[in-house]
């Protein structure tokens, strides 16, 4: 017997409200503490405890709740990207306060993991080419940002400074642009911050195409309409359905919805089926799913 299902008792699984948005405004603040420090200013004690506490609560904090409820929503990729930056915005705070109070990181650790972030982060602009392509250089700043860091560690100079700090605004400002066309757009009905499309496109999968079997039950369900449980001839079957088949046989539908418990078939001399017809069963799911009938009687 094919299960059948109540729409009426089962409403739509609630998800949380999208929130990358969050992510992106909490992103564009973290980046604008920063942009003194990346000009070379506010750099006494209480400049860089400052920004660090704008680095924990913004870039870590906003981050974080954006990667959970991505997680939540099973967005695996915007989950994993605002998780894995929350965890760099914290280090960020932690950088900062320590800076703050004399303290200087260990140079050569925090390279070994700026290279393994870059890395990271490059694999991930790769992706986000095959969603928009402001997303590609959304994810591009940030490689520019950690390519410059890592040039600045190897070389000791300081020509790094100003291109990198240009940078930070940059990313603030794709965030903000961003996060407006996922809250304004919708609520304008059109496109006041206009997002581009795909760079990449990629491989379509092959789809499931249900057309073959819709187009037997379809067939079947008309004849009971008008004949009731009288079984509809092979031959009859074949003919009504010749031109939605695509050139696939028939039989192996046939012979699903049977097991499904849809269809019931009549066979004749060798298990040969001579004929078809829909079972009550397959009556109660067909007007269900295609004719969006509620409950069943």
């Amino acid at each position: 017997m094919i299960r059948k299902i109540d729409l009426a008792a089962n409403p739509p699984h609630e998800r949380f409200a999208e929130a990358t948005p969050v992510g992106l405004l909490c992103l564009a603040i973290g980046c604008a503490a920063l942009v003194p420090i990346a000009f070379g200013a506010s750099l006494t004690p209480a400049g860089l405890k400052t920004a660090a506490m704008y680095c924990l609560l913004f870039g870590a904090g906003g981050q974080a709740v954006a990667g959970l409820l991505n997680f939540a929503n099973r967005n695996l990729y915007g989950g994993t990207l605002f998780t894995a930056f929350a965890f760099n915005w914290v280090l960020n705070w932690w950088v900062l306060d320590s800076l703050a109070g004399g303290f200087v990181p260990d140079a050569g650790i925090v390279l070994a993991a700026e290279v393994c972030f870059l890395v990271i982060f490059v694999v991930f602009t790769y992706g986000f080419g095959f969603y928009s392509g402001l997303l590609f250089l959304f994810l591009l700043d940030i490689d520019l940002l950690y390519v410059g860091r890592i040039a600045k560690a190897l070389t000791g100079t300081r020509l790094f400074d100003v291109p990198m700090a240009l940078l930070t605004i940059g990313l603030g400002a794709i965030s903000l642009w961003l996060a407006f066309a996922m809250l304004i757009n919708p609520t304008a009905g059109r496109a006041l911050f206009r997002l581009p499309g795909p760079l990449f496109r990629a491989t379509p999968r092959p789809a499931f195409d249900a057309g073959p079997r819709r187009a037997v039950v379809e067939t079947l369900y008309a004849h009971w309409r008008q004949n009731a449980f009288q079984p509809l001839a092979l031959a009859g079957l074949e003919t009504a359905t010749a031109g939605r088949l695509g050139g696939r046989p028939l039989l192996p539908d046939l012979v699903y919805l049977e097991e499904l418990g849809a269809v019931r078939l009549g066979r004749g001399g060798n298990e040969a089926v001579t004929d078809a017809r829909l079972t009550a069963e397959g009556i109660d799911f067909f007007e269900q799913v295609v004719l969006g009938k509620q409950q069943f009687v």
